[in-house]
């Protein structure tokens, strides 16, 4: 028999681990455009939907909301956090600094596993840029940036670099949709980086990444400026002709 302490270590270990997943699984509809900037989020109907109870849902709010994907405000209730611009502007600005300090690091001593990665996904970005599929391109594109963080091998930069970037995903795929030719220009940047990076040029490898988010940012102006939503455009579309 299970002693009665035991039994309470085991119901929390599995209660945190239920948090996590369904925190995954928010984070991923979030930055997917499920659920838009603004939109509230009801506990109940989520816990329905996910087949879970009301603590691990209401564990992952609290998770996503210290990322600052989420905001809990008195008598509104849990939301998808909105980004200002002249926030958005600053965590690119310090994007801008890691990525070319990254870039700079991997070019003079990248690992032939961390190239062989980097080369895998940007194949796998190729064939996304092909049928157009913006969340599945979205998703190579953190997990690239990702990869080349962790090639570093500094854990401190990478847990750095991944509480910043994850604010970035309420913003990237509707700046990504927003332009017809916007995931191929960005699947090419990211090949030309690889390339920089193979080679062992430094200079063109830090050049290549800032001109890159650059880029990035300049997509996230337009998107502003035109009034689309950050992020949730192509879900809401593809969910109403399903």
């Amino acid at each position: 028999m299970t002693a009665p302490n035991a039994l309470n270590a085991i119901e929390l270990l599995q209660s945190q681990s239920l948090a996590m997943i369904v925190q995954d699984m928010l984070e991923r509809a979030i930055v997917s455009g499920e659920y838009a900037p603004g939109e509230k989020l009801n506990e109940v109907d989520i816990a329905t939907k996910l087949n879970v109870s009301r603590g691990p849902v209401r564990e992952a709010f609290r998770a996503l909301e210290q990322a600052g994907l989420l905001r809990n405000e008195k008598n509104r209730g849990v939301t998808v956090r909105v980004v200002p611009l002249r926030e958005a502007e600053e965590i690119y600005e310090v994007r801008a600094m890691l990525d070319e300090s990254v870039a700079r690091a991997l070019a003079k001593r990248i690992s032939p596993d961390t190239l062989k990665v980097l080369k895998g996904i940007i194949q796998s970005m190729k064939d996304a840029a092909k049928t157009h599929d913006v969340t599945r391109y979205t998703e190579l594109n953190v997990q690239f940036h990702d990869a080349m963080v962790v090639g570093v091998g500094n854990t401190h930069l990478t847990d750095t670099y991944r509480r910043l970037v994850r604010q970035l995903g309420l913003l990237r795929q509707a700046a990504i949709e927003a332009e017809e030719d916007a995931i191929a220009v960005s699947a090419a940047e990211h090949d030309k980086i690889v390339q920089a990076l193979a080679s062992g040029d430094e200079e063109k490898a830090v050049a290549l990444v800032r001109e890159h988010v650059a880029h990035g940012l300049a997509r996230m102006r337009r998107t502003h400026e035109q009034g689309l939503p950050a992020a949730g455009k192509a879900a809401r579309e593809k969910a109403a002709r399903a």
